[in-house]
């Protein structure tokens, strides 16, 4: 857990940090301190992403899983989706009033509208519509922070002119050429192994084990049913019902039909004989 929720924290205690600027010298090194980062500012950045990635991991069990989990993942959902819009709201205002520009707001727009959408969407049941909307709302909401930041890459609070810019902190132009050429080719075949490994893991995990085990599990027998009755006595025939008895000649069990039909019984005369006599 701690190694989940720390990097979802940091991440926006980083985001938000640049965004607002740190110290640094003529040679562009940090020069403040730790607790300098845990400004105000930072914090809520760390808490608006942390909520925001609760939101999406829980809309994410919520599409691959069902029953008691996938109803304990819906409503953390909604819970933690409807505290993503308060925190959210509070840090992209701030993040406007101080530095924002005209395609800032649009983006931060843009990534409100998502999010609130997301919940909307996960309220009436459309898990997989929720899940495409918050990683859209990720999506638009670095690319607002990426736009407030425009044209530096890390400014100074202390003084603007040791600010690192996209033209000082850029590489050498081999470098670039490099890069421009590398990074396409070895492109593709990373987007096509994630996209490989993100359809597998859409499907319900229950619905492709229940096939499995449905193929591969022994048939249960079935409960043997017990024997109907009528006025206390069975409906098996009475051919079949035997009784046992001792051949006091032999000294062997002797099978005798039921109700006295059929044979004599051993050692005794016949119920004709017997009348008779």
């Amino acid at each position: 857990m701690v190694g989940s929720i720390v990097p979802a924290l940091l991440w926006g205690v980083a985001f938000a940090n640049i965004v607002r600027g740190v110290p640094l010298d003529v040679h562009h090194t940090y020069t403040g301190g730790f607790f300098d980062l845990l400004n105000p500012y930072a914090l809520l950045g760390g808490v608006t992403t942390l909520l925001l990635f609760l939101t999406h991991g829980a809309v994410f069990l919520t599409v691959t899983t069902e029953g008691e989990v996938r109803s304990r993942a819906r409503r953390l959902a909604l819970w933690s989706g409807a505290a993503t819009i308060v925190a959210a709201a509070s840090f992209l205002l701030w993040t406007g009033l101080v530095h924002g520009n005209p395609v800032y707001w649009l983006l931060a727009a843009a990534a409100a509208v998502l999010l609130i959408g997301s919940v909307l969407a996960n309220l009436f049941g459309f898990e997989r519509r929720a899940f495409a909307l918050t990683a859209l709302t990720v999506l638009f909401a670095v690319a607002s922070l990426f736009a407030a930041l425009a044209p530096d890459v890390m400014p100074a609070s202390n003084d603007p002119a040791n600010s690192l810019t996209i033209a000082n902190a850029s590489s050498t132009p081999y470098t670039l050429t490099a890069m421009s050429w590398t990074s396409p080719s070895s492109s593709p075949t990373r987007r096509g192994r994630t996209g490989c490994s993100a359809s597998g893991s859409a499907a319900r995990p229950s619905r492709a084990f229940r096939t499995a085990a449905t193929a591969t599990a022994p048939a249960a027998p079935a409960p043997a049913a017990p024997p109907r009755r009528v006025s206390g006595r069975s409906r098996e025939p009475p051919a079949r019902r035997r009784r046992r008895s001792r051949d006091p000649r032999r000294g062997r069990p002797t099978t005798i039909p039921a109700r006295g039909r059929g044979r004599p019984r051993a050692g005794r005369p016949p119920r004709a004989a017997r009348r008779s006599a």
